[in-house]
Protein backbone atom coordinates (compact mmCIF):
# COMPACT_ATOMS: atom_id res chain seq x y z
CA UNK A 1 0.00 0.00 0.00
CA UNK A 2 1.07 3.54 -0.49
CA UNK A 3 2.71 5.77 1.89
CA UNK A 4 0.39 8.84 2.59
CA UNK A 5 2.00 11.81 2.72
CA UNK A 6 0.38 14.52 4.94
CA UNK A 7 2.44 18.33 5.60
CA UNK A 8 1.13 19.80 8.71
CA UNK A 9 2.94 22.91 7.82
CA UNK A 10 3.58 24.82 11.07
CA UNK A 11 2.34 23.22 14.50
CA UNK A 12 2.90 23.38 17.79
CA UNK A 13 4.34 19.83 19.02
CA UNK A 14 1.96 18.70 21.48
CA UNK A 15 -0.50 19.33 18.70
CA UNK A 16 1.37 17.03 16.24
CA UNK A 17 2.24 14.41 19.44
CA UNK A 18 -1.54 13.96 19.73
CA UNK A 19 -2.24 13.52 16.28
CA UNK A 20 0.14 10.77 16.19
CA UNK A 21 -0.90 9.18 18.87
CA UNK A 22 -4.38 8.90 17.40
CA UNK A 23 -2.96 7.98 13.99
CA UNK A 24 -0.80 5.28 15.84
CA UNK A 25 -4.30 3.39 17.02
CA UNK A 26 -5.72 3.87 13.60
CA UNK A 27 -3.42 2.28 11.61
CA UNK A 28 -3.26 -0.18 13.85
CA UNK A 29 -6.99 -1.33 13.83
CA UNK A 30 -6.23 -0.89 9.48
CA UNK A 31 -8.44 2.08 9.88
CA UNK A 32 -5.61 4.26 8.62
CA UNK A 33 -2.87 3.88 6.17
CA UNK A 34 0.63 4.22 6.78
CA UNK A 35 1.16 7.52 7.01
CA UNK A 36 4.41 10.00 7.09
CA UNK A 37 3.93 13.19 8.64
CA UNK A 38 5.85 15.85 7.84
CA UNK A 39 5.58 19.34 9.98
CA UNK A 40 8.13 22.28 11.47
CA UNK A 41 7.64 22.86 15.27
CA UNK A 42 8.06 26.01 17.20
CA UNK A 43 10.44 25.44 19.40
CA UNK A 44 10.47 22.97 22.02
CA UNK A 45 12.68 20.38 23.66
CA UNK A 46 11.64 16.60 24.11
CA UNK A 47 13.05 14.14 26.26
CA UNK A 48 13.14 10.81 25.22
CA UNK A 49 12.87 7.57 27.55
CA UNK A 50 16.77 7.75 28.09
CA UNK A 51 18.35 7.92 31.53
CA UNK A 52 19.31 11.41 32.47
CA UNK A 53 17.99 13.27 29.90
CA UNK A 54 16.38 15.83 31.88
CA UNK A 55 20.24 16.75 32.83
CA UNK A 56 20.94 17.80 29.09
CA UNK A 57 18.44 20.22 29.07
CA UNK A 58 21.01 23.36 29.72
CA UNK A 59 18.64 26.14 29.67
CA UNK A 60 15.10 25.92 28.65
CA UNK A 61 14.33 29.83 29.58
CA UNK A 62 10.90 30.14 27.76
CA UNK A 63 10.92 26.54 25.97
CA UNK A 64 8.53 24.49 26.47
CA UNK A 65 9.64 20.90 27.50
CA UNK A 66 8.09 17.55 26.83
CA UNK A 67 8.69 13.98 28.05
CA UNK A 68 7.65 11.79 25.16
CA UNK A 69 8.00 7.91 24.74
CA UNK A 70 9.97 7.78 22.22
CA UNK A 71 13.92 6.06 22.66
CA UNK A 72 16.87 8.76 23.06
CA UNK A 73 17.98 11.73 25.34
CA UNK A 74 16.77 15.33 24.86
CA UNK A 75 16.66 16.74 21.41
CA UNK A 76 15.24 20.63 20.58
CA UNK A 77 12.75 20.91 17.37
CA UNK A 78 12.17 24.53 16.04
CA UNK A 79 11.81 26.11 12.68
CA UNK A 80 14.88 25.90 11.24
CA UNK A 81 14.34 22.21 11.19
CA UNK A 82 12.08 19.45 9.07
CA UNK A 83 10.63 16.84 11.11
CA UNK A 84 9.15 13.40 9.40
CA UNK A 85 7.32 11.14 11.67
CA UNK A 86 6.86 7.75 10.13
CA UNK A 87 3.79 5.97 11.42
CA UNK A 88 3.84 2.83 9.88
CA UNK A 89 2.65 -0.58 10.73
CA UNK A 90 5.72 -3.05 10.45
CA UNK A 91 5.50 -6.20 8.91
CA UNK A 92 6.22 -9.49 11.00
CA UNK A 93 9.08 -10.49 9.19
CA UNK A 94 10.37 -6.87 9.53
CA UNK A 95 9.80 -6.04 13.21
CA UNK A 96 13.74 -5.42 14.10
CA UNK A 97 13.57 -1.54 15.65
CA UNK A 98 17.71 -1.48 14.92
CA UNK A 99 16.89 -2.47 11.12
CA UNK A 100 13.87 0.50 11.25
CA UNK A 101 16.27 2.99 12.39
CA UNK A 102 18.92 2.43 9.93
CA UNK A 103 16.49 2.61 7.23
CA UNK A 104 15.30 6.33 8.43
CA UNK A 105 18.85 7.20 8.48
CA UNK A 106 19.14 4.97 5.45
CA UNK A 107 16.70 7.62 3.70
CA UNK A 108 18.05 10.95 5.09
CA UNK A 109 21.61 9.69 3.57
CA UNK A 110 19.80 9.37 0.09
CA UNK A 111 18.19 12.43 0.56
CA UNK A 112 21.36 14.69 1.72
CA UNK A 113 22.78 13.38 -1.73
CA UNK A 114 20.17 14.73 -4.01
CA UNK A 115 20.76 17.90 -2.59
CA UNK A 116 24.19 17.62 -3.21
CA UNK A 117 25.57 16.94 0.46
CA UNK A 118 27.47 13.60 1.53
CA UNK A 119 26.19 12.27 5.17
CA UNK A 120 27.06 9.21 7.12
CA UNK A 121 26.55 7.61 9.73
CA UNK A 122 28.91 7.44 13.21
CA UNK A 123 29.85 4.80 14.74
CA UNK A 124 27.60 3.66 17.82
CA UNK A 125 25.16 6.80 17.73
CA UNK A 126 21.83 7.05 16.37
CA UNK A 127 21.39 10.26 13.29
CA UNK A 128 22.93 11.21 10.46
CA UNK A 129 26.73 13.39 10.07
CA UNK A 130 28.09 15.85 7.50
CA UNK A 131 32.07 15.12 8.37
CA UNK A 132 32.48 15.99 12.12
CA UNK A 133 29.02 17.54 12.59
CA UNK A 134 25.47 16.42 13.49
CA UNK A 135 22.57 17.08 10.87
CA UNK A 136 19.82 14.99 11.62
CA UNK A 137 18.23 13.83 14.83
CA UNK A 138 16.34 10.18 14.91
CA UNK A 139 14.22 8.63 17.55
CA UNK A 140 11.12 6.26 17.33
CA UNK A 141 8.60 4.61 19.67
CA UNK A 142 6.40 1.48 18.80
CA UNK A 143 3.06 0.20 19.84
CA UNK A 144 1.35 -2.53 18.66
CA UNK A 145 3.98 -2.45 15.93
CA UNK A 146 3.19 0.51 14.78
CA UNK A 147 6.05 3.43 14.59
CA UNK A 148 6.10 6.74 15.28
CA UNK A 149 7.92 10.11 16.49
CA UNK A 150 11.00 9.78 13.88
CA UNK A 151 13.72 12.43 11.99
CA UNK A 152 14.73 15.79 12.65
CA UNK A 153 16.36 17.10 10.03
CA UNK A 154 18.41 20.73 10.38
CA UNK A 155 17.80 23.05 7.72
CA UNK A 156 18.96 26.52 8.95
CA UNK A 157 20.78 27.19 11.59
CA UNK A 158 18.89 27.72 14.94
CA UNK A 159 19.84 29.29 18.12
CA UNK A 160 17.73 26.99 20.29
CA UNK A 161 20.14 24.21 20.26
CA UNK A 162 22.13 25.62 22.61
CA UNK A 163 19.46 25.15 25.43
CA UNK A 164 20.70 21.30 25.15
CA UNK A 165 23.36 18.93 25.09
CA UNK A 166 21.57 17.24 21.73
CA UNK A 167 21.59 13.54 22.69
CA UNK A 168 24.08 14.39 25.45
CA UNK A 169 26.30 16.11 22.41
CA UNK A 170 27.90 19.78 23.09
CA UNK A 171 25.36 21.87 21.24
CA UNK A 172 28.40 23.44 19.08
CA UNK A 173 28.31 19.57 17.04
CA UNK A 174 24.71 20.32 15.61
CA UNK A 175 24.85 21.65 11.97
CA UNK A 176 22.28 22.05 9.33
CA UNK A 177 22.42 22.38 5.95
CA UNK A 178 22.54 26.28 5.41
CA UNK A 179 25.74 25.74 7.15
CA UNK A 180 27.31 22.81 5.38
CA UNK A 181 26.08 23.95 1.88
CA UNK A 182 26.80 28.18 2.59
CA UNK A 183 23.23 28.81 1.07
CA UNK A 184 19.70 29.36 2.30
CA UNK A 185 17.39 26.36 1.39
CA UNK A 186 13.80 26.42 0.50
CA UNK A 187 11.64 24.22 2.64
CA UNK A 188 10.06 22.94 -0.13
CA UNK A 189 12.89 21.54 -2.16
CA UNK A 190 14.54 19.54 1.01
CA UNK A 191 10.59 18.64 1.89
CA UNK A 192 10.84 16.67 -1.76
CA UNK A 193 14.19 15.05 -0.86
CA UNK A 194 13.00 13.97 2.46
CA UNK A 195 9.65 12.70 1.42
CA UNK A 196 11.21 11.14 -1.49
CA UNK A 197 13.73 8.92 -0.06
CA UNK A 198 11.60 8.00 2.86
CA UNK A 199 9.07 6.98 0.60
CA UNK A 200 12.14 4.76 -0.83
CA UNK A 201 12.60 3.29 2.73
CA UNK A 202 8.98 2.64 3.62
CA UNK A 203 6.87 1.44 0.86
CA UNK A 204 6.63 -2.23 0.62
Amino acid sequence: MALAIRDLGLLPYEEALALMRDLVGAVARGEAPDTLLVVTHPPVITLGRKRGARANVLAAGDIPVVEVERGGDATYHGPGQIVAYPVVKLAETGRDLHRFLRSLEDAVIRALATLGVAGRREPGLTGVWVGDRKIASLGIAVRNWVTYHGVALNVAPDPGFAAIRACGLDSAVMTSLAEVTGRQWRPDEVKEALVAAMREALEP
